[in-house]
């Protein structure tokens, strides 16, 4: 009986059980990176420019590489930014959640509501407690409204992307949102009057917020992608050190690192 192992031909094979991650954080370029950095390639590279006796086209080379991986790293500014979206999307999603909830945790369950008739007789009939409908309404504007103001701080199409789809949604929803005293602000920042609100159909406010398929629903999952996108901007910076390990910046990175 024979044995037959393939021979591997690169140093991915080392890492192709890292490549199965939600994120693949170890993907293809980070195996060339690595690859340059252990075979000494990237080492030589960087002497001939600062060695003053390249030619200009190695030093071309050289400048255009180091240039793009030092302009993906964030300052601390910018990473206090796009925190800041992070966590008013993962607000925001809660909020959502809140009114999206179901049975027992549901705000559109049912209770009993007590009234008196002009003669004192009592009447007991089940209803929607509008107060408690109105703070949770009144709480996803809030978040909805952080996480458009903290979008403004930050450049990235990816959170600029989710955040649109969000606010298309709420375009969509425009007729019965006004129904329910949800109006939109030039800004894209939404405003809640309480007294209309308190007046509309709590069935209205239930079919915009809970279900499948809902504006509530569609908002709770773009404030996910946000918080995504924003999460993936604060850790793309990257940068070789001069021990040739990669940066704390980029956490990932540091898989490679602890193999050097």
């Amino acid at each position: 009986m024979s044995i037959n192992i393939q021979a591997k031909q690169d140093v991915s094979f080392l890492f192709s059980s890292l490549g199965s991650g939600a994120a693949s954080v170890a993907g293809s370029n980070f195996l060339a990176d690595y690859a340059s950095i252990k075979n000494g390639s990237y080492a030589k590279l960087m002497k001939a420019y600062y060695g003053g006796n390249a030619s200009s086209a190695v030093k071309s080379v050289a400048k255009s590489s180091t240039t793009k991986t030092n302009s993906n790293v964030k300052t601390s500014e910018e990473n206090k930014a796009y925190s800041k979206v992070q966590s008013s999307a993962d607000g925001l999603k809660d909020a959502a959640d809140a009114l999206y909830a179901t049975g027992s945790k549901s705000v559109f369950e049912q209770k009993d509501i007590t009234t008196k008739d002009e003669n004192g007789v009592e009447t007991t009939t089940k209803g929607y407690d509008t107060e408690k409908i109105y703070k949770a309404v009144n709480n996803f504007v809030s978040n909805y409204n952080a996480v458009i103001q903290a979008t403004e701080d930050v450049e990235s199409d990816a959170v600029g992307r989710r955040t649109g789809n969000m606010m298309n949604a709420t375009a969509s929803n425009l007729k019965s949102l006004l129904a329910i005293g949800i109006s939109i602000n030039k800004d894209g920042t939404l405003e809640l009057d309480k007294d209309t609100f308190m007046k509309s159909e709590m069935t209205t406010v239930k079919s915009l917020f809970s279900g499948n398929g809902s504006y509530g629903y569609q908002v709770s999952a773009q404030a996910s992608l946000i918080s995504y996108a924003a999460g993936r901007e604060t850790n793309s910076g990257s940068f070789y050190t001069t021990k040739g390990t990669y940066s704390t910046n980029y956490s990932s990175g540091n898989l490679f690192s602890s193999m050097l």
